[in-house]
């Protein structure tokens, strides 16, 4: 018996927590009118910019939904142009591990990590968004396994920088029914980014949740530029024209299916400065307009925001709406940043 590893109670299996939790005929229907949509924009039938944007990390429901609502009267105005989709990561931990691993883990930041009321609490967040708001939203699959309490509900889903290269992740994605974009990885070979594509487009057979499963390939898995980090930890982007005129080439050599890139205008791309992500955005922008061909490839962007501008340490006083990890564009600036954005298209 293993020492190391002690099994503390078993969970719920996704059918028992969906069935507790259901989604109405109408939200299904809902979620897929909006599912529709975006598989216009990867698919080339619209030209709408796809923008998935949020906190770093779903840190507290109210706030998120506070924020996400906002979202939504945003969207109302701007909907011809641009189709908005919540990041609501719940799973998302700090770089290292160490520490708060997200709402997954501790649904209460300043309480002991959970996972049953963590499950229930990541559930019900993702259904209240789409009741309230009518938008279909996005988190990270950092665990694969646990992407199937969240499947009848979400609308897109990241696999992250540190991920891309893990088999199971790029197998789990091959069998998901929404988008999938795979982040290039921390060193910034998009080789390694364009090899997790195509195995997520292709069929397999696999071992997933004690099932032998076979996956049908995921033809709206796509790339996604965060920028990488050199030997000497220094970041650089990858958002420029060459960049995005080069993953275009790249891109017609694959014979991979719809071809697609979102831009991450955090992370290495900004060198963790937030602050910077609106000059990112307008200038991926430019390249759109000056190139066909780019414009063909860029489906949207990726951007962190939230209510308050900034992060924050996790403590018994927060700042309501301020990120507890990477710091986030504030709503003032990011509401200006949107309509600027749908001036520009």
């Amino acid at each position: 018996m293993e020492k190391n590893l002690k099994f503390y109670r078993k969970l719920p299996i996704p059918k028992e927590v969906k069935a507790e939790f259901p989604i109405s005929d109408e939200l299904r229907l809902l979620r897929e009118k909006r599912l529709a949509d975006m598989a216009d924009i990867f698919e080339g039938r619209s030209d709408r910019l796809l923008l998935i944007i949020g906190p770093c990390s779903a840190d507290s429901e109210e706030p998120v939904m506070d924020y996400i609502t906002r979202l939504r009267e945003v969207e109302e105005k701007v909907k011809d142009k641009i189709m908005i989709v919540p990041r609501i990561y719940t799973n998302k931990p700090r770089t290292t591990g160490e520490g708060y691993k997200g709402m997954l883990h501790q649904p209460d930041p300043n309480s002991a990590p959970d996972l049953l009321k963590g499950i229930i609490a990541i559930r019900k967040l993702h259904l209240r968004a789409l009741s309230e708001t009518g938008f279909i939203t996005a988190d990270e699959m950092l665990y694969p396994e646990n992407h199937r309490y969240l499947s009848d509900l979400m609308g897109y889903v990241a696999i992250g920088a540190r991920s891309s290269e893990d088999q199971l992740h790029r197998l789990v994605a091959s069998g998901i029914d929404v988008p999938v974009g795979m982040k290039n990885p921390t060193g910034g070979d998009i080789g390694v980014m364009m090899n997790s594509i195509k195995a997520a487009q292709s069929s397999h057979i696999f071992l997933y949740r004690g099932w032998e499963v076979e996956s049908a390939g995921n033809p709206l898995c796509h790339a996604i530029l965060r920028g990488y980090v050199d030997k000497h930890g220094k970041s650089h982007p990858n958002y420029h024209f060459e960049d995005l005129y080069g993953l275009y080439e790249t891109y017609a050599k694959s014979g991979l299916k719809n071809p697609a890139v979102i831009v991450d205008t955090n992370h290495a791309n900004s060198g963790k400065q937030y602050l910077e992500q609106p000059r990112i955005a307008k200038e991926v922008l430019h390249s759109m307009r000056y190139s066909k061909e780019v414009r063909s490839l860029v489906k949207g962007l990726m951007i962190e925001s939230y209510i308050e501008d900034g992060a924050q340490a996790i403590s018994d006083c927060e700042v309501y709406g301020k990120s507890i990890t990477d710091p986030c564009l504030g709503w003032d600036k990011t509401e200006k940043l949107i309509y600027q954005l749908a001036d520009s298209l």
